[in-house]
């Protein structure tokens, strides 16, 4: 029988395992109204499919908002956010903090929506002052604690991702494909915009490395940017799969429903890896979390909180638990 006292994630994620906080594989954005009440609609459903909240839904007021309807606009998202469903995972992205109305979106959506809110994205972040200017509006509009999300857009930003990823409201960084080669003056081609190119060039894949390499270092959810293709699923799949396994990115962007259960598949461990890791943990706890042999092979904590995370992702993604593992991700479990 399982060791039921103590649960994985308190033995096993220290400071070894970075800390690292458990979000959704998949971000989900739109902006247009009827789009944004569609993809509400589209995540009860998958809920209720699922079991789990499988992708957040972020509700764009940067891109969103028609110009000089940026007030009513934040009305809508902050109406939507606060009737969204039980159990619904709502976001909002406002506007950069140096627009004229960053500090109305904060208001309006952190002031009366802010209990039904998972995170606040910020646009354009370029340094930790940018940071504390949001973190400053959110506490004025609410005394809730919103985690921020930024994202990143330039090469000076970048090479501040690390003093970003360290302060501590920033709970995710993502990455601002199109921005960033537009910051270059044309020195970057358009290609490296497109789903092979943005893996290719040196510049690009400098940057997506450096943004990893600072979330894992601190503790925070890298999130890879938008993939326009949308039409192939085989190709949105492969893409996520790169950014995850090749580039140390946990979570994507989606910007059209057909790539949300691509995106899912791409982060969704193997039916037998789950069964293997459900196996080790199960073993791991009855010998109290010591060093154990499991059909020949050694392991001890270091594999132990991988194969912790690999149960926590095929959760993430709707997938079964075993029974060795479910208890863990009851009520009271992870």
């Amino acid at each position: 029988m399982t060791n039921p006292t103590v649960h994985p994630a308190q033995v096993l994620l220290d400071a070894q395992a970075g800390g690292t906080q458990r979000l959704p594989v998949c971000d989900h954005y739109s902006g247009v109204e009827e789009r944004m009440r569609k993809s509400l609609q589209l995540q009860a459903e998958m809920m209720a499919e699922f079991g789990a909240c499988v992708f957040d839904v972020t509700l764009d007021c940067e891109d969103g908002a028609p110009v000089g309807q940026e007030l009513q606009h934040a009305r809508l998202v902050a109406g939507l956010a606060r009737n969204a469903a039980p159990g619904a995972r709502v976001a909002a992205r406002v506007h950069a903090v140096d627009h004229a109305a960053f500090q109305q979106d904060m208001d309006i959506i952190a002031g009366e929506a802010g209990d039904r809110l998972c995170h606040i994205m910020v646009p354009k972040v370029e340094s930790v002052e940018d940071v504390l200017l949001a973190e400053k509006a959110l506490q004025r509009a609410t005394d809730q604690q919103v985690p921020l999300h930024v994202l990143i857009e330039s090469p000076a930003a970048v090479h501040r991702a690390f003093e970003i990823a360290a302060h501590p409201a920033v709970q995710s960084i993502s990455f601002g494909l199109m921005d960033f080669v537009s910051a270059h003056g044309g020195a970057i081609p358009s290609s490296a915009m497109g789903v092979e190119g943005q893996f290719q060039h040196p510049l690009v894949v400098r940057a997506k490395l450096e943004i990893a390499a600072a979330c894992h270092a601190h503790g925070k959810v890298p999130s890879h940017c938008v993939v326009t293709e949308f039409k192939n699923p085989a190709v949105m799949q492969a893409a996520a799969t790169k950014a995850f396994n090749d580039f140390g990115y946990t979570r994507v962007w989606s910007i059209h429903p057909a790539q949300i259960r691509p995106i899912l598949a791409a982060f969704m461990p193997a039916s037998d890896e789950v069964a293997l890791a459900a196996d080790i943990l199960a073993a791991a706890a009855n010998a109290d979390w010591a060093p154990i042999s499991h059909h020949g092979v050694l392991h001890d904590r270091a594999s132990y909180r991988y194969y912790w995370q690999l149960l926590e992702r095929a959760h993430r993604t709707g997938q079964h638990i075993p029974v060795a593992a479910s208890h863990w991700f009851g009520p009271t479990g992870s």
